[in-house]
């Protein structure tokens, strides 16, 4: 981390609530369902996708829980409602995963019936190292029980990330369905890379990986390297815009989904480049938090990788480069 993402990260701390409201705008959709919804129904003319996130992850106890079951309902209804190209985020700590395993796979299990009715699929976000392989273990109990609108998130920063794929394709085959990122948690280096390039080349090897076993590839990344690199992983594997998909085990066609791949940014951050790639035919998918804790949510993610600070620095200074 640099020495201006933790020098801004100590500003921000200081700055006045109603300041870093007016800064988090940008990247997140609001406080309520309603906000979100006006938030995608905009970008759906750019031919954005989404995946939608109720802000807030590790609870204290299975009360809170609930809250955020009740909440997922009102977002399975919102987007059926106004017939959005979306998809659902969720953080299984938020559904109690680290205070009753049991309980929290009964929860995400009846949220992912209700959203398989709607032929709506599920996110599970990876968090920190704790909960890595509970994460990818409910993924793979799901699709046994026959619930396969179910995929999970890696990190490239993680050294076991190779070692996670080849376990989950295996387990699920052609079904098996990735977002990979660099990961937002800072974790020890003995077990994670640090520096930007290594993870970097970490990413681009998992994104060959995870298309040679014919598996769905999100691609959630803003960083030109990344994107340049999938592009002619595509192109190679005879892959891209309006072409089925040519890989033999892949699960073919898939609701909402594009042809074995999709690319993914947050809201806010790079929209020209997500504008760019939509344009030339690519399936782009926005991540939209939203809710009442975005607050705690912004202070959390600073804490955990202050480079994050440098996406407010260029709010501030220099809001043309980030327009949504």
């Amino acid at each position: 981390m640099g020495v201006l993402g933790r020098f801004m990260v100590g500003i921000t701390k200081l700055m006045p609530r109603f300041f870093v409201a007016g800064v988090a705008r940008r990247y997140v959709a609001g406080k309520d369902i309603g906000s979100a919804v006006a938030v995608m129904k905009k970008l759906s003319t750019e031919g954005a996708c989404f995946t939608v996130d109720v802000l807030g992850e590790e609870i204290s106890n299975l009360t809170e829980a609930q809250f955020f079951i009740d909440e997922y309902d009102r977002v399975l209804d919102a987007i059926v409602v106004n017939k959005l190209d979306a998809n659902l985020s969720i953080k299984p700590t938020a559904f109690g995963l680290l205070i009753d395993e049991e309980k929290a796979y009964e929860n995400i299990e009846r949220l992912l019936r209700n959203a398989d009715e709607h032929d709506i699929f599920v996110r599970l976000d990876m968090e920190d190292n704790r909960v890595t392989q509970p994460t990818i273990d409910i993924v793979i109990a799901m699709h046994a029980k026959g619930l396969h609108n179910v995929g999970t998130v890696l990190q490239s920063r993680l050294f076991r990330t190779p070692s996670d794929i080849e376990l989950i394709c295996n387990q699920l085959g052609g079904g098996a369905d990735f977002r990979i990122c660099k990961g937002v948690y800072l974790e020890e280096s003995s077990i994670s890379h640090t520096e930007y390039q290594p993870i970097v080349d970490a990413f681009n090897e998992h994104i060959d990986q995870i298309l040679d076993h014919g598996a769905y590839a999100g691609i959630a990344s803003h960083d030109w390297p990344i994107i340049e690199h999938s592009l002619a992983a595509l192109e190679a594997r005879g892959m891209g815009p309006g072409i089925s998909d040519p890989r033999e085990g892949s699960a073919g066609k898939r609701l909402g989904k594009g042809p074995g791949y999709e690319f993914q940014m947050l809201l806010g951050v790079r929209g020209n480049i997500r504008r760019r790639l939509a344009k030339a035919g690519h399936r782009t998918r926005i991540y939209i938090p939203y809710g009442e804790r975005w607050y705690e949510y912004s202070m959390r993610r600073l804490d955990e990788n202050p480079d994050v600070a440098m996406h407010i620095t260029k709010s501030i200074f220099m809001p043309w480069t980030n327009r949504r």
